[in-house]
C-alpha cells in the first residue's frame, strides 16, 4: 500500500535495538539540538506531521515508531509482557538516539509515548535535555485512583489488558471500527474531523494487521502488570527526575478530570511527586493535542525548549 509522505525533507532509518527494529523518520538541521517526538496509542510517528517538519526549522527532529506500531517490527511475546514495557521502549529511544549520534536530547511524547518518556527519565538519568509529556498522568496513578468514573472514561485500559487472545479477536472482527471509534471519541468534537486524511491512512494501515493489534493489546497488559510494578517500586523507593518537564493536557482530554475523577487529583498533583521542575498547562483539546490543536502544541512545544 502506498502511504502519503507527511514529512516532506525528511529521510529515514531503522535502528536494531534489544528485541526490535525502530522505524525513525529524521529531519532538520545535523547540527541543531536533538527532540525526539514519540506517539501513543492508537497511532503511529505519523501523528506528529502537523508538529515535526515546522520544529525542524530549528532543531534535529527524529520520529520513532514505537516497537510493535507503524513500521517498527513487533517484539515475541514474553509471559511478564516485558517485550511491551515502558522500560523496553525507553530503551529503545535511547539506542535510536545514540545511532544517530545524540546521547542527550529533548523528549516530546504523547500517550504510550509518554509513559516511556517518563520511564526514561527515571531510567536513564541524565539523558534528557527537556521532557514534554502530553495528556497523561502516570500509570501508578492511574491505576491506583480506578474507579467507576476513570473506568468508564478508560474503559480501553482494562479492555486490552486482559488475557489473549480475547481482545485481539474482538478489535480483530472490526478493527477499522474499533480504531475510528476510539480515534474520535477521544476528541474534543467526538469525530475524526481533527485528523487529516493522510495521517489516518497511515493509522489504519498499521492498525489493521493481526500482529500489530496484539501487540497493542501486549503494551496495555504490560500497563498492568509490570509497567505498574516498575512505578510502585519508583514510587517506594521516592524516586523523581530532575529534568525540566512540561505537561500539557487537553482540557476535555483524558486526564482533564483527574486521576480519581475530581479537579483536586488532576495533573499537576499527580504529577508533582514524580518530577522536581514540573510546569502543568492546558490546551484546549481533546486527548489528541497534536492534532485537534497543532499550533497551539508546537508554541508550547516550542517554547518550552526554547
Amino acid at each position: 500500500m502506498d502511504l502519503p509522505d507527511l514529512f516532506p525533507g525528511f529521510s529515514s532509518t531503522t535502528v536494531r535495538t534489544d528485541g526490535a527494529k525502530i522505524f525513525a523518520r529524521i529531519g532538520g538541521p545535523e547540527d541543531a539540538p536533538p527532540v525526539v517526538l514519540v506517539h501513543g496509542y492508537p497511532q503511529t510517528g505519523a501523528m506528529w506531521h502537523a508538529i515535526a517538519p515546522a520544529l525542524a526549522r530549528s532543531h534535529r527532529v527524529i520520529v520513532p515508531d514505537l516497537r510493535g506500531y507503524g513500521w517498527s517490527s513487533v517484539p515475541e511475546a514474553q509471559a511478564d509482557h516485558a517485550q511491551m514495557s515502558k522500560r523496553a521502549m525507553a530503551a529503545d529511544i535511547v539506542r535510536v538516539m545514540e545511532e544517530l549520534g545524540h546521547v542527550r536530547f529533548a523528549y516530546v511524547g504523547h500517550d504510550r509515548g509518554a509513559r516511556a518518556g517518563y520511564r526514561l527519565a527515571l531510567d536513564h538519568p541524565g539523558r534528557l535535555e527537556k521532557l514534554i509529556l502530553l495528556d497523561i498522568v502516570p500509570t501508578f496513578a492511574m491505576w491506583e485512583g480506578m474507579n467507576a468514573q476513570l473506568a468508564m472514561k478508560v474503559y480501553h485500559w482494562l479492555f486490552l489488558a486482559q488475557p489473549a487472545p480475547f481482545p485481539e479477536r474482538m478489535i480483530g472482527a472490526n478493527a477499522l471500527a474499533y480504531l475510528e471509534h476510539t480515534l474520535a471519541s477521544w476528541t474534543a468534537s467526538k469525530s475524526l474531523d481533527a485528523f487529516d486524511a493522510g495521517a489516518l491512512a497511515h493509522y489504519r494501515a498499521s492498525f489493521t494487521v493481526p500482529e500489530r493489534i496484539a501487540a497493542t493489546c501486549e503494551d496495555y497488559r504490560a500497563g498492568a502488570t509490570i509497567d505498574l510494578e516498575h512505578d510502585r517500586a519508583a514510587r517506594a523507593a521516592g524516586a523523581r527526575f530532575d529534568v525540566p518537564t512540561l505537561v500539557l493536557y487537553g482540557a476535555s482530554g483524558i486526564p482533564a478530570d483527574g486521576a480519581r475523577g475530581d479537579v483536586e487529583a488532576g495533573p499537576e498533583a499527580a504529577w508533582a511527586p514524580w518530577a522536581s521542575r514540573l510546569d502543568v498547562r492546558a490546551i484546549d483539546a481533546g486527548h489528541f493535542v497534536a492534532e485537534e490543536a497543532p499550533e497551539a502544541t508546537l508554541a508550547a512545544i516550542r517554547g518550552f525548549l526554547g
